[in-house]
C-alpha cells in the first residue's frame, strides 16, 4: 500500500524528540535538567483560570463559530489597536487551536503547488514542514550571528524568484531572540511592496523583550504593508497559557475568509471555555506577565554571562523571547569517552548521557553549530545545568 508521499517527507520535531528522551530518562527517576522547554514555567494568571470556571458554571461549554467567538474577536481587535496602532475589523481575526494552527491556515489559504516561501535560517522547527504540507516550497536564507541573525535586503532579493509568494518574518525570534528594528522592518515592507509578494509576521513572543528594544509589528508601518501582511498571535507565551491552544491571525477579509472555510472543515472552531479564558487574558492586567518578564531578564542575563565564561562555547544576547542559541563549533574535534564532538546532535546526545542535561540541536533550526537553550525554567535548574554544561565541556579530551 501506497501512502501519502507528501507525509513522508515531513520531518519529525527535534524538539519533542530530545524533550520526550528527557522525560523518559526523568521518568526512570534519573536527575535529568532540561533546557528544551517552549513554555514559561510559571501558571496561568488566577483571573484567566477563573474565567475559565466562570464560562463552564455558565454553560459556555458548546459550539461556537469556527473562527471564534465574537466577544473573542473583539478583544483582539481591541489588542491590537492598543498594543501595535493596527486598526482592524472582527471579519479580519481568525482565532485557532494554538498559533501554530494560525500559520497552517495561512499557508493553506494562500499557497499554490510550487509557492515559494523564503525562510530564515536558523527558523523554528515547524515552518518548513508546514509549508510543504500547503504544497509551498520553503526558500532559505542564511543570517549569521554577527548580523544578529537577520535577513539582509541583499539576501531577501538574491532569494526571490517568479514563484516566491511570501516572506516569513519572526520578530521577536525563535530560536535566536532576535528583534527587528523599525528601519529594518521598514526595509522588507519596500521590497515586499516592490516584488508584490505578502508577508507573514509571526509575533508571537512580542510581549517577552528585554530592556529598551521595541517590538513593532511591520503592518503598522504603510497601508501596504498593512494589506499584504498576516499578523499571527496567541495567548501562550504571554500569558502562560500553551495548553489552552488559542492562536489567532489578522490578514485581509479575503484572505481570513479561506483560513476560515479551512478551519471550518478541519477542527471547526477552538476550545469554547479557553476563547472566555483568553478574553480575560486580553482585557486584564499585565501585572504578572510583567513579573514573568522581569524574572525571564534576571535568568537570560545570568544564562548569558555565564555561557560566554566557559571556554569553548560563546551566545548572542537574546534580545526577546527566552532561548539562547550556543555556539559550540569550537569544541567541535573534541571526544566524549571517545566519541567525537562533529555536530549538534552528537554534542546533544554526549551532553544528556554523560551528564543528563537536555538541550535542543541547532540542526533543527538549519544550524548545526548550535544549540538551543531554554531559560523557561528555574534560575536553580539554570545554575545547575549550565555547571554540568562547564564540567562536560572541561572533560573533553
Amino acid at each position: 500500500m501506497i501512502l501519502s508521499k507528501k507525509a513522508k517527507q515531513i520531518q519529525p520535531s527535534i524538539t519533542l524528540a530530545i524533550t520526550a528522551k528527557a522525560k523518559a530518562m526523568k521518568a526512570e527517576g534519573i536527575d535529568v535538567i532540561g533546557f528544551g522547554a517552549g513554555e514559561p514555567d510559571f501558571n496561568t494568571p488566577e483571573n484567566i483560570q477563573n474565567a475559565a470556571i466562570d464560562a463552564i458554571r455558565k454553560g459556555y461549554t458548546k459550539y461556537t463559530p469556527a473562527s471564534g467567538t465574537i466577544e473573542l474577536k473583539k478583544a483582539i481587535v481591541d489588542k491590537f489597536n492598543k498594543d501595535n496602532n493596527l486598526k482592524y475589523e472582527t471579519s479580519q481575526i481568525i482565532v485557532s487551536s494554538g498559533a501554530k494552527q494560525s500559520l497552517a491556515n495561512t499557508f493553506s489559504a494562500t499557497l499554490n503547488p510550487g509557492d515559494e516561501v523564503i525562510v530564515p535560517i536558523p527558523y523554528w522547527v515547524s515552518y518548513p514542514e508546514l509549508i510543504k504540507l500547503a504544497d509551498g516550497v520553503p526558500v532559505f536564507v542564511e543570517t549569521n550571528e554577527e548580523n544578529s541573525f537577520k535577513y539582509t535586503i541583499e539576501a531577501l532579493r538574491n532569494a526571490m524568484t517568479e514563484k516566491t509568494k511570501m516572506i516569513l518574518l519572526n520578530s521577536p525570534n525563535n530560536p535566536t531572540g532576535t528583534v527587528y528594528t523599525e528601519e529594518e522592518l521598514k526595509a522588507i515592507a519596500e521590497l515586499a511592496k516592490e516584488k508584490d509578494i505578502l508577508i507573514l509576521s509571526d509575533e508571537i513572543y512580542e510581549k517577552l523583550i528585554y530592556g529598551d528594544t521595541k517590538h513593532i509589528s511591520i503592518a503598522s508601518l504603510s497601508q501596504d504593508a498593512y494589506n499584504r501582511t498576516i499578523v499571527i498571535n496567541g495567548v501562550s507565551k504571554t500569558y502562560s497559557m500553551t495548553g489552552w491552544r488559542i492562536g489567532y491571525a489578522a490578514a485581509s477579509e479575503e484572505i481570513v475568509k479561506l483560513m476560515s472555510n479551512i478551519q471550518s472543515h478541519t477542527t471547526s472552531n477552538p476550545n469554547s471555555i479557553a476563547q472566555y479564558a483568553s478574553v480575560a487574558a486580553l482585557e486584564g492586567d499585565e501585572e504578572q506577565m510583567n513579573k514573568m518578564v522581569t524574572e525571564f531578564k534576571r535568568r537570560r542575563e545570568y544564562m548569558v554571562n555565564k555561557i560566554n565564561l566557559i571556554d569553548g562555547l560563546s551566545c548572542m544576547n537574546p534580545e526577546g523571547a527566552f532561548y539562547v542559541m550556543m555556539n559550540i563549533s569550537k569544541i567541535f574535534g573534541k571526544k566524549c569517552n571517545k566519541n567525537e564532538i562533529k555536530d549538534s546532535i552528537s554534542f546533544s546526545e554526549q551532553l544528556l548521557d554523560k551528564e543528563k542535561v537536555a538541550v535542543i540541536p541547532g540542526i533543527g533550526f538549519g544550524v548545526d553549530n548550535y544549540v538551543r537553550l531554554s531559560y523557561a525554567t528555574s534560575m536553580e535548574n539554570i545554575e545547575r545545568g549550565l555547571d554540568r554544561i562547564e564540567k562536560f565541556v572541561k572533560e573533553l579530551e
